[in-house]
């Protein structure tokens, strides 16, 4: 029987306090990357991070009471899982066709395949959860903050994991943005060599052109078109994850000695992913408008930084600083692991 409209509109009274309150946190968050992009030319930190900056500073001088509790946690779940369905439309199988060459486009997702098993083993050496050491693992190998918060529900990270792992990430990829053009010229790697090196290893898309300016137009190209096929295989990655997450459920079951389940698609996959995978499908078969592209990405934006400033207020500074020094040293580690296994893959496939 549906909700009646009295209990729809007692349930929004009660998220509206949180959502509000995440809402005004991501306005800040925007302004000050605003401002960020005005002084300094660029805006190194994402509206994504400066909102779980924020939020986490927030939870740290006032910690939400009962009122403002069930909007930050719809915040944090829900809305961020709409978002990762509207990422979908995103997502073109004619961008791996444009990379070029199959080898190359095997290559990218080899290399990705590779460096998320290795990113994982090293944060486990380094004592990280699981699922902490997941979100590094996903968001060094294939887009940085996007694939951390694209995993984040589908293994049910906490907010600190999920704070941490972008945090620390979203430094990294600073520092990846202004050091990898200077390894140019001693690894003596022509401009499409570099574009490959810099589409492998740079997080974010806008990151990718800021490390690629300086190597020219070709670079850029090239660069921003590897970068693309590592982005798809976000799809493939976040739906292995969900079929893992669901044979460890029934491990754990039968092991309580509790009967199997019945099979049932929304729980082996959650919707989100299902949803993500049929939109990426309408937008390669171009069954999405055109029109509606650019409005989706822009509520796709907006959401995923509603939901990290949820998740900033659901951050424990003490937990996050506890954390700190062995997730730094598993993304820096995993980083490196990239650019090698970047500079393997041109080697081996000769790219010139």
């Amino acid at each position: 029987m549906p909700p009646s409209p009295t209990a729809i509109l007692a349930s929004a009274r009660n998220l509206f306090p949180g959502l509000a309150l995440c809402g005004t946190l991501s306005l800040v968050a925007v302004l000050l990357t605003w401002i960020e992009a005005t002084v300094f030319g660029a805006a190194w930190l994402e509206a994504l991070v400066m909102a779980i900056l924020v939020g986490t500073l927030v939870r740290t001088a006032w910690a939400p009471g009962p009122i403002w509790r069930p909007g930050i946690a719809f915040s944090a779940k829900m809305l961020l899982e709409i978002a990762v369905f509207l990422l979908g439309a995103s997502v073109s199988a004619r961008s791996i066709s444009a990379a070029g060459p199959n080898t190359l486009v095997l290559g990218i997702a080899l290399v990705v395949a590779i460096g998320i098993a290795t990113s994982y083993a090293i944060g486990r050496l380094l004592g990280l959860p699981a699922k902490m050491a997941t979100l590094v693992a996903c968001g060094n190998a294939i887009c940085g903050n996007s694939a951390i918060a694209a995993v984040a529900p589908v293994i049910g990270a906490k907010p600190e994991d999920v704070a941490a792992s972008i945090a620390f990430t979203a430094v990294l990829g600073v520092v990846a943005v202004l050091t990898l053009p200077l390894l140019a010229a001693p690894l003596g790697m022509t401009v499409a060599q570099y574009g490959v090196l810099a589409g492998l290893t740079v997080y974010a898309v806008p990151q990718v052109l800021a490390a690629t300016a300086p190597m020219g137009a070709l670079a850029i190209q090239i660069g921003t078109l590897v970068k693309l096929v590592r982005v798809l295989m976000l799809g493939p990655v976040v739906l292995v994850l969900s079929l893992i997450m669901r044979r460890q459920e029934l491990a754990a079951g039968r092991a309580a000695g509790q009967p199997p389940a019945r099979l049932n698609i929304s729980r082996l996959v959650p919707w989100f992913i299902l949803g993500f995978l049929a939109l990426a499908a309408m937008r390669s078969l171009d069954l999405l408008p055109e029109i509606l592209l650019r409005p989706i990405a822009g509520l796709t934006g907006a959401l995923t930084v509603i939901s990290m400033a949820a998740l900033g207020l659901g951050t424990d500074l003490k937990i996050l600083a506890r954390a700190g020094g062995r997730v730094s040293i598993a993304v820096t580690l995993s980083l490196l692991v990239m650019v090698t296994l970047a500079i393997g893959l041109i080697r081996l496939i000769a790219v010139h």
